[in-house]
């Protein structure tokens, strides 16, 4: 056995301890007791996390259903849909135990909920359909742009708008898949969202070839699973989970899987390739917020 094999191995076992070690009031200890555990899924953030029918699949539904079942063996894993205006509250009280979606990690939200160590990063840009001609924030002056309700990009439209003056329209979807709907339909002209939900959307619409990715981002953005607030063994577990998948290099794997081969339902290609952010977060686990990024 090699060196790296003794030091992976050493981790997961730290990781299944400080499980079992979990306080009465954990979120493992209470899943244990009641032999299922309920993780909170998106309907409409491909590849990370999007319904096929009945069931809900993606790069961060995997990752939590393979981590859930190694750190709580024996225990039933509920999936159930959240929305970007309900997730953080139904984490808070007990609704939903983890939340796989597609989350941006913030200081704000981390008044309210603890995130795991980061497991993807986005740059949020606009999908326009490809008629339009448009390829910059500019030539969006004077027009419609729709995003979803409860994410980031709401502020980071309306902060758009007061250093550039465009005269935009800002309209809020109360999820993605209405926020592409109003683009393809044409009730708006842009979608402002994270670059994998754009081009998710855009994989699976109609026609894909309608629709393009323009624009200089608007924000980087760390993406991580969210749980509990003060819930410090689940955290450690979680994180210690990560640690290994990080450097054992299954995480990569997964992230190739998703991203960069063909995913249901039509096999379509996100064609995403792993950014050297996520490399350096993956070689250095951490769960910096958003303004860490913004700061460099």
């Amino acid at each position: 056995m090699t060196n790296r094999s003794l030091v992976l191995g050493a981790v997961l076992t730290l990781t299944l301890v400080g499980a079992s070690a979990q306080d009465n009031n954990g979120t493992l200890a209470k899943a244990k007791a009641a032999g299922t555990i309920t993780m909170g899924v998106r309907e409409a953030s491909p590849p990370l996390s999007y319904s096929l029918g009945s069931t809900y699949v993606g790069y961060h539904v995997e990752l939590c259903e393979q981590m859930l079942s190694k750190l709580l063996p024996g225990v039933a894993i509920r999936q159930m849909a959240v929305t970007s205006q309900n997730r953080l509250p139904l984490l808070q009280n007990g609704t939903v135990d983890i939340e796989c979606g597609s989350t941006t990690n913030n200081a704000a939200r981390q008044q309210q909920a603890a995130f795991a160590n980061t497991t993807y990063i986005t740059e949020a840009r606009f999908a326009v359909r490809a008629a339009s001609g448009i390829t910059s924030v500019e030539q969006l002056k004077g027009q419609t742009i729709v995003t979803t309700t409860g994410t980031t990009l709401v502020q980071r439209l309306r902060k758009l708008e007061q250093d550039k003056s465009l005269g935009i329209t800002v309209v809020l979807a109360k999820d993605h898949a209405e926020s592409f709907l109003l683009l393809e339909s044409g009730r708006a002209d842009a979608f402002a969202m994270d670059d994998n939900t754009l081009a998710g959307n855009i994989a699976n619409a109609r026609n894909p070839a309608d629709f393009r990715i323009v624009g200089k981002p608007l924000g980087v953005e760390p993406i991580a699973i969210m749980i509990r607030k003060d819930d410090r063994d689940f955290k450690s577990a979680v994180d210690g989970y990560l640690a290994v998948a990080m450097a054992s290099g299954a995480l990569e794997k997964l992230y190739a899987k998703w991203f960069m081969t063909p995913i249901p339902p039509k096999g379509a290609v996100i064609n995403i390739p792993l950014s050297d952010s996520l490399k350096a977060a993956f070689l250095s686990p951490n769960d910096r917020p958003a303004e860490a990024y913004e700061d460099r």
